[in-house]
């Protein structure tokens, strides 16, 4: 019978190798990291105990010389005292010196690089000096810049540009910024001003920052008939874990940069949706609450070498990133407004590096300015309203529960219903949580929590698309998976063939893709299970995933009263999917612009795919799903068991009054 120090031994180990692979390679969860030290502790004190024990025997042993070598083997397989047991186990071996070291030294080193991954970014990299300079929104006329320098030596700061041109190549000075301070963690927030419409510019500011930019189209002007944005979310920096990389490389940018350089001109983006998750304040491990913990987790993910990664005018610091917030920029799951801690510090460091450089807020907000972290802006084809679904919710799942806030949900039914101006076909919504109740995984801290509000909002969209002849596109992020669904309106009557899962077709539509640069689970949580929500595509796989979307104007087929095709002019939607740079789904969706009597009908025309690379069937997909079903599988069993019960117990107390 093995001692109670060799059962010890054998749990920790398995504990320690399999804990810190999922840590460094699958799930960084803060639970990993006192699993793997207290495994740690617990295994070295067990096995040097043991080796203490096996000590005087194994010097007995080594008296005897001259044994025959066959029979020494078959008492070492005999007793089951092999390397590979050695190794597997992590046991002590008297007859295996060198492998009992080697294995100690696997799982020392498997801690090591546990603690490593926690900490050496914030040990090395305190960026307490940072400086930096990116570009924010962008309107045809001015464009919003924000940058750090917290050295005096460099103060004040010249901020200058220049038109891009053979033809021109004066600078310009926007203004002169004197003392940064504190107050704003350093940072500053500029608007340069008197530009050009779809013109290419260069900053430059006198502590050597630089960068460059395109501004937006006029509108009604050829330009403004094409659009070409990403979006995405969530990304940690150094995940999966290599202990060869810089702790600050975030390998989805460079993937994201690698792919956008390669598209020919007209496809690249004007601008980066970023839906939240900039940070990860508790993931793997919440070192505070105060605001200077969660400034210095905004200034590490802006010291990353990944922003300056690929060639000039491809990088990604220059590509104008939009943001709105989610909870790990505050704490997981959080619902508990703006004024309970840690939330007021929580969103300083958000308001100075992201709000001061993104779009405005709403003509019609609902509620004072200074109080809005909402947004809306047009850029070419297309209007975006910004949701901030963290500041404002409530608790989920009760009633009156709200996502929004009231204000705020009244400024996005004001837009919803506000017809958009000739030349803008597309009503962008944007969520940091998914519309769609088919994730099974947290269902409640999306969309899914809060059905009240959510049926308030798409009757609102599928009205104004029936009566404004605009289409509403929903982009959401959060789940580090991608999930395309549609929710048909119920006017439409459609047919059951055409709400089954895995199909194109009518509807709003929502694309909700993740992480940037995060993990992903092998459980597949993405399932439809009524024809509100319809699955049009589920994409788990992927460390890096992100969206393309171009809008262009394009001849489409589309099909009259009499079933024959009919060529009209249409703005066109195209949504591509990357994962790990390589694009590997794309799907259509079109606004006929010639919308006379023989191709209008009260529906939009409908979705299609146009590429698929990702398969429908493996292993690891059936596996992943059934995995996935455990705990509905289980809710299930529990509420027909307790039915059940409950049935039988009322038949016996009927039976009981009988006699």
């Amino acid at each position: 019978m093995a001692s109670l120090r060799r059962i010890a031994v054998a749990t920790s180990s398995a504990t320690i190798r399999l804990t810190a692979v999922v840590f460094l390679r699958w799930i960084p969860g803060h639970h990993f990291v006192p699993l793997v030290v207290t495994s740690l502790v617990v295994y070295l004190s067990s096995i040097f105990s043991l080796l203490k024990d096996t000590q005087p025997r194994q010097s007995q042993t080594a008296k005897p010389r001259g044994l025959n070598r066959q029979k020494s083997i078959s008492s070492r397989a005999k007793s089951g005292d092999s390397v590979l047991s050695t190794l597997l186990t992590g046991l002590p071996s008297p007859k295996w010196p060198l492998w009992t070291r080697i294995t100690i030294l696997i799982n020392v080193v498997l801690a090591v690089l546990t603690l490593d991954f926690l900490t050496r970014g914030i040990l090395l990299y305190p960026t307490t000096n940072v400086a930096f300079s990116r570009v924010g929104y962008i309107s045809p006329t001015t464009a919003n810049l924000v940058f750090r320098e917290p050295d005096s030596a460099q103060l004040p700061v010249v901020v200058m540009f220049q038109e891009i041109s053979e033809t021109s190549q004066d600078w310009y000075e926007e203004g002169i910024v004197y003392s940064p301070d504190n107050s704003t963690d350093f940072t500053t927030t500029v608007t340069i001003t008197d530009l050009k419409p779809a013109t290419h510019y260069r900053y430059l500011l006198s502590n050597n920052k630089s960068g460059t930019f395109v501004t937006a189209p006029s509108p009604e002007t050829p330009e403004a008939s094409r659009l070409s944005f990403v979006t995405s979310s969530c990304l940690k920096p150094n995940f999966p874990y290599n202990p060869l990389s810089h702790p600050l490389r975030v390998p989805g940018i460079e993937q994201m940069t690698d792919a956008l350089a390669k598209l020919p001109k007209l496809l690249r983006p004007a601008f980066m949706l970023f839906l939240g998750d900039f940070i990860y304040i508790d993931v793997p491990w919440r070192f505070g609450s105060t605001m200077s913990h969660y400034r210095s987790e905004y200034r590490r993910i802006y010291s990353s070498p990944s922003w300056t990664h690929g060639p000039e005018h491809h990088r990604a610091i220059d590509l104008p990133w939009l943001h709105t917030l989610d909870d790990h920029e505050i704490e997981n799951d959080w619902a508990q407004g703006n004024k309970t801690a840690p939330y007021p510090a929580a969103a300083d460091p958000f308001i100075h590096y992201h709000v001061r450089a993104n779009p405005p807020i709403p003509t019609a907000p609902f509620a004072h300015p200074d109080n809005v972290t909402y947004f809306a802006f047009t850029h070419g084809p297309a209007s975006f309203f910004m949701l901030d679904t963290r500041t404002y919710r409530t608790e989920p799942s009760h009633q009156n529960s709200t996502i929004l806030g009231s204000p705020q949900l009244q400024s996005l039914l004001t837009y919803i219903s506000t017809p958009e101006p000739a030349g803008t076909y597309w009503k962008i919504i944007s969520s940091s949580v998914p519309f769609t109740k088919n994730w099974h995984v947290g269902t409640t801290d999306t969309w899914g929590g809060f059905m009240d509000e959510r049926r308030t909002v798409f009757e609102a969209m599928w009205r104004a698309e029936r009566e404004l002849g605009i289409r509403i596109v929903l982009l959401s992020g959060d789940r580090h998976e991608f999930g395309a669904t549609r929710f048909p309106d119920p006017e439409l009557n459609l047919g059951r063939d055409q709400l089954v899962p895995n199909t194109a077709g009518l509807g709003l539509h929502e694309f909700s893709v993740g992480p940037l640069s995060m993990f992903y689970l092998p459980i597949r949580t993405y399932h439809q299970t009524d024809s509100e929500d319809v699955m049009v595509k589920y994409a788990p796989n992927g460390n890096s995933k992100f969206g393309l979307i171009d809008i262009a104007d394009e001849v489409e087929n589309v099909r009259s009263t009499a079933a024959a095709p009919v060529r009209v002019r249409s703005s066109v939607l195209t949504y591509s999917l990357y994962v790990d740079g390589e694009v590997v789904w794309k799907y259509r969706l079109s606004v006929p612009l010639d919308r006379d009597s023989s191709v209008h009908s009260l529906s939009l025309p409908p979705g299609r795919v146009v590429e698929d690379k990702i398969p429908d069937l493996s292993l690891s997909v059936v596996v992943g799903t059934v995995v996935g079903r455990v705990p509905e599988l289980t809710k299930w069993i529990v509420e027909t068991v307790s039915y059940l019960y409950f049935q039988l117990a009322d038949r016996l107390q009927k039976i009981e009054r009988l006699d």
